[in-house]
């Protein structure tokens, strides 16, 4: 049985889901490298939307990241995102979308003990269609805020 988008969700319309495609990543701190991914969004009729992404290694398939979450719309044209990773990390994003365009920066960061350190993220998506790019900036582990990785996704549904 099919479930209604939430009509606050209706922003979220064109997100709703399977991506799949490529993307980049470097900091100063690792070597840069390829990756395959897979990202859902998905709803239950209530009013926020599910996100899941999961990454490949490009050439090996070795798994490399993955996270969940959720997006919470907020006033007219407002959103939060919460994202949470296996590696200790939890992230709490407030932004803006509209026009296809979804802006995020971290609110809060928080980690576990044994968590590397994290101070600030900041996401951008871009949705064209069936189309999907983000790139995501991040300061952590004693670097400013900087390109951490991007990547083109396709509407695979």
């Amino acid at each position: 049985m099919s479930v209604d988008l939430a009509p606050e969700c209706e922003r979220f319309s064109g997100l709703i889901g399977r991506w799949s495609g490529r993307g980049s990543g470097d900091f100063p701190t690792i070597e840069p490298f390829e990756y395959l991914e897979e990202v859902t969004f998905s709803h239950m009729g209530r009013p926020f939307v599910v996100y899941a992404q999961k990454t490949r290694r490009a050439g090996t398939g070795e798994p490399l990241h993955t996270e969940v979450g959720y997006l919470r719309p907020v006033g007219e044209h407002g959103v939060e995102m919460l994202i949470t990773q296996p590696t200790g990390i939890s992230e709490i994003h407030t932004g803006t979308i509209g026009d296809g365009v979804m802006d995020l920066r971290s609110v809060g960061v928080c980690a576990t003990p044994t968590a590397k350190q994290v101070d600030e993220v900041t996401r951008r998506f871009v949705l064209e269609g069936d189309s999907l790019g983000y790139e995501m900036h991040m300061a952590a582990v004693g670097q400013p805020l900087q390109f951490h990785l991007r990547a083109q996704l396709k509407r695979m549904d």
